[in-house]
């Protein structure tokens, strides 16, 4: 072998690894997000408005969680451990996903006293879900192949949660004073945690570089022009162009929230990793 070819192999070997490094958290973001929001959508099992609502969104949060199991399982096919294992086990601050999705849907406890906010639901799981299919419509040109068809395969179920969110939007901001003013006060609550949503991590560059997803900036101005839209007819406030906060889940920066939400949602899995879950 020449000097040349060993070079040559050599920077070969290097773009590979940082190509599968870039992907890697990448997936973590997606599979992290999905998961999260899946477990927040659970907690309103049988505390629905309605019985109707109860069916539909726990249909929801299932293909939501569907979603975050297929992200974890390409990454247990990179190397990166048990699918299981990468969502119950790691620790808060390896997580990557956006502060919007671990924060409560309101006080108390499933188990005791819930006092939740369907305003604050209906809001965040529109404004996050816009955001996915904002996300998902970049991914589908992926170089990584099995993510843009991943991508392509959950854009028909998001179509659909978009659709439920967006009817649920309308009907409350549409409806009475009290109806309108607690929607006003959802969005202003939810503003503030959407400035991370669009942020790609500390491998922001070589994700785009290696062209797994566009840029942040882009995607953000797409989410921004269909949420401008939404909120014009539905006239609703427009609360300025979103902001990074306090927290940032793409750098593992997260909130207590996340801390007792894993600690739940892993509980019985603890008790024994290598059982048939």
């Amino acid at each position: 072998m020449t000097e040349l070819q060993r070079v040559l192999d050599a920077n070969q070997a290097k773009e590979l690894e940082g190509f599968r490094d870039a992907l890697v958290e990448l997936l973590y973001q997606l599979a992290d997000d999905d998961f999260i929001l899946s477990y927040r959508g659970s907690e309103w099992l049988g505390l629905a408005p309605h019985i109707e609502e109860d069916v539909s969104f726990s249909s929801i949060s299932q293909d939501t969680m569907g979603h975050a199991v297929a992200f974890y399982e390409m990454l247990e096919s990179l190397g990166e451990g048990k699918a299981d294992d990468l969502a119950q086990l790691r620790q808060p601050e390896a997580f990557r996903n956006a502060i919007l999705v671990e924060r409560p849907n309101g006080s108390g406890h499933y188990m005791e006293k819930p006092q939740y906010d369907w305003a604050y639901t209906v809001v965040r799981f529109y404004l996050y879900e816009l955001f996915k299919q904002v996300r998902l419509e970049s991914l589908v040109h992926s170089t990584y192949v099995p993510l843009a068809q991943l991508a392509r395969k959950m854009m028909p179920e998001l179509h659909y949660h978009l659709i439920h969110w967006s009817v649920w939007l309308k009907q409350l901001a549409n409806s009475t004073d009290e109806a309108k003013s607690k929607m006003v006060n959802a969005l202003q609550k939810a503003w503030v945690d959407l400035g991370d949503l669009f942020d790609l991590g500390p491998q922001a560059d070589a994700i785009v570089q290696h062209g797994l997803i566009e840029g942040e900036e882009l995607l953000r101005e797409r989410w921004i022009h269909r949420v401008k839209q939404t909120l014009e007819v539905n006239r609703l406030p427009w609360f300025g162009k979103p902001v990074k906060g306090e927290y940032n889940g793409r750098a593992g920066k997260h909130t207590d929230d996340l801390v007792t939400a894993l600690q739940t949602l892993s509980e019985v899995y603890r008790l024994d990793p290598a059982a048939n879950w």
